[in-house]
């Protein structure tokens, strides 16, 4: 005798129409990322990270930047 291996999935009963499968994915968006300033120079930084403009984080200097003459 031969055995079949067979699975059975549940299948839809009717088709999703494309206003429905539309307005469930309205939900689905890519938000901007966070932002916010740096409190010695101004510039726009990403939260928890290190300033590109002055190189501090948190108030500290984490990283040494030279200024330009």
């Amino acid at each position: 005798m031969l055995k079949l291996d067979i699975q059975l999935f549940a299948v839809p009963f009717r088709k999703t129409s494309k206003t429905t499968k539309r307005m469930r994915r309205t939900h689905y968006k890519i938000s901007e990322n966070a932002t916010s300033t740096c409190p010695k120079c101004g510039a726009t930084v990403r939260p928890h990270r290190v300033c590109k403009e002055c190189g501090t984080y948190k108030g500290r200097e984490v990283i040494k930047k030279e200024e330009a003459e």
